[in-house]
């Protein structure tokens, strides 16, 4: 477990050290804003919220934005915290426009007791990679809106699909 939480910071650490070597280009980098987020999951069947931070651009079109998810249903509980960065493919937040991004994740799973042998471990620690797209609309005020769906991979769910609302800091 320690040795995965390690990888998924050192992840961090990486994009971090690339956004700061990178000239600052149309947008800055920072907290920027933070929101909910609610959705359902797939394999495990699950119904998830949480919240995420926008930490702005570290290069053009390209925006750190991790999250905490926690999923109740299928017997068990999970706490996602994910390290996600997307690229949005328009710099006008007037209109609905599409984004994909990538990021490691850590997953703490906690399984129901009923039906597991005695003695068993009824939680786990993995680490996964989550892939994911999206369409996101700026309001008037400078939050946004946005409609996700994640593909996880490794031992992270398989399909996340979340609706969530940033606002602007």
């Amino acid at each position: 477990m320690f040795k995965k939480f390690i990888i998924a910071i050192m992840a961090v650490v990486m994009m971090y050290s690339i956004a700061v070597a990178q000239e600052a280009s149309t947008a800055s980098f920072g907290f920027r804003g933070w929101g909910p987020r609610i959705g359902v999951t797939i394999d495990p069947d699950q119904f998830h919220f949480g919240g995420h931070a926008d930490f702005g651009h570290f290069a053009k079109h390209i925006r750190l934005q991790p999250n905490l998810e926690i999923g109740f249903g299928d017997n068990l509980m999970l706490l996602a915290i994910n390290f996600e960065g997307s690229y949005r493919f328009a710099t006008n937040w007037d209109v609905w426009t599409p984004y994909i991004g990538a990021g490691p994740g850590i997953n703490f799973y906690n399984f129901d007791d009923e039906g597991l042998p005695d003695g068993a471990d009824d939680s786990e620690t993995e680490f996964g990679f989550n892939i994911l797209g999206g369409i996101e609309k700026g309001i008037s005020n400078g939050d946004r809106f946005f409609l996700e769906l994640k593909l996880g991979f490794a031992d992270s769910p398989d399909i996340k699909i979340t609706a969530g609302w940033t606002f602007f800091h």
